[in-house]
């Protein structure tokens, strides 16, 4: 149903309406955090990494279905979560993807789609045994569901992004080193497997828990575009990072506001608007660097 902008904020700020103001600050909270992990994955040169991982991690969550199938007449059925089981996969799937750089060394971009092919297989294999029952489950992870986000869902998420920020600040200047220079950050004194270790969980926990919200088709997207627009125009790491972070953002509030007001997906809206971003940035740049080559003509 289509509304206006006017009502839209009415229902945002109507106290017996909490189910729009859990998935605005939960939008917030990924357009924060998506561009922090994402100028480090793109620096490593994994781009692809997003894609793949969340395509592992559905692997789990389908799993979780076909378990909880398997055994729902026994007391284990309580134990069983599909969120655990998707940031279980999404480790594993990330350690699976180090381990096979390390076989590839001068065709690291292999290890990725292989990890992705078997994530696809498997999801494939638990949604059939699990005779139809992940398929409800796989649609919603596929484009995401922002608008069931409850409370403890926004508790969790809070508490993620908490953990997840003081991890970046902490180790700021190690992964900075880390990302540009490995064999300096080893001579430096920078315990590399561990600090390795510790992007691996910071990135499957991002994937595992935003992937109910924007979808696995659409989570690489927030990682990534924001962070392709910034070093077009970042002059240094920190100045690429505060430019990500202000292009997800917008990018964020606008798809979020627009996409209820006409009624259309939020994860989808939110990457249409990163990617104008984009093309504006990239024009504005040519235009300038014609300028610039007059200029220096003249």
């Amino acid at each position: 149903m289509t509304l206006f902008i006017g009502d839209f904020f009415k229902v945002l700020l109507n106290p017996d309406v909490d189910y729009l103001r859990f998935a605005l600050i939960a939008a917030i909270l990924v357009g924060l955090l998506a561009p922090l992990i994402g100028i480090v994955v793109v620096i490593r040169r994994l781009s692809f990494i997003a894609n793949t991982l969340s395509h592992f991690s559905l692997a789990g969550a389908t799993l979780g279905v076909f378990l909880s199938k398997l055994l729902r007449d026994t007391p284990l059925v309580n134990y069983i979560s599909t969120l655990w089981l998707g940031i279980l996969f999404s480790i594993i799937g990330t350690l699976m993807i180090e381990k096979l750089r390390s076989f590839y060394k001068n065709y690291k971009e292999l290890s990725m789609p292989i990890v992705l092919s078997l994530g696809v297989a498997l999801s494939g294999v638990f949604i059939a045994l699990s005779e139809g029952g992940a398929q409800n489950l796989t649609n919603s992870l596929l484009f995401g569901s922002i608008y069931t986000v409850s409370k403890s869902d926004l508790i969790l998420i809070i508490a993620i992004t908490l953990i997840i920020s003081v991890f970046i600040v902490l180790y700021y200047k190690q992964i900075i080193t880390l990302c540009f220079d490995e064999i300096f950050a080893r001579v430096s004194g920078v315990n590399v497997k561990a600090l390795q270790v510790g992007i691996t969980v910071v990135l499957a926990l991002f994937i595992s828990i935003f992937m109910e919200i924007i979808g696995v088709l659409l989570i690489s997207a927030l990682m990534i575009i924001p962070v392709s627009s910034s070093i077009l125009i970042g002059k240094s790491f920190k100045n690429s990072c505060l430019y990500a972070i202000l292009f997800s953002e917008i990018s964020v509030l606008l798809g979020f506001i627009i996409s209820y007001v006409l009624g259309l997906p939020t994860g989808a809206m939110i990457v249409l608007f990163n990617i104008f971003i984009l093309i504006i940035i990239m024009t504005i740049q040519k235009i300038f660097l014609r300028k610039q080559k007059k200029s220096l003509k003249t």
